[in-house]
């Protein structure tokens, strides 16, 4: 069963290429550590604080594409844990059929806020579980 999460914390480091954002439980107090990339930290970052781009980036393309052809997002789900890579989808409603894209973690949640109003943002329990040691 997803459990649905919020964006708690960004680290951006200047002198790491790895960067980590925090989801906490929204009605519990576990938390979830991610390891992502600097552009994606940095749009991720961008979006919370509202800061406007002169153009476009990619995170901003994406949501404008899916919408102008029809698409609605639904939500970010990150369901899967394997051989130590987290794997997402972002889940968009086209036409009554809802269509599942394979995504990255970090993409999925930059996508997540870089929509208004921000996705929900779901991680299935048993992903939560192998986390935090059950």
């Amino acid at each position: 069963m997803p459990v649905a999460m919020e964006l708690s914390r960004i680290i951006i480091s200047e002198i790491n290429n790895e960067q980590v954002i925090y989801l906490k439980e929204i009605d519990g107090a576990r938390t979830f550590p991610i390891l992502i990339g600097l552009f994606e930290a940095n749009s991720i970052d961008r979006h919370v604080k509202r800061q406007e781009s002169p153009r476009p980036l990619t995170h901003d393309l994406l949501v404008s594409a899916v919408e102008q052809l029809g698409g609605q997002f639904q939500d970010v789900v990150i369901n899967e844990l394997k051989d130590h890579i987290y794997y997402a989808v972002l889940r968009v409603r086209h036409e009554g059929e809802l269509i599942e894209i394979d995504a990255r973690p970090s993409d999925a949640i930059a996508v997540a806020v870089t929509c208004d109003p921000q996705l929900p943002i779901f991680v299935n329990e048993d992903v939560l579980h192998d986390v935090n040691g059950g």
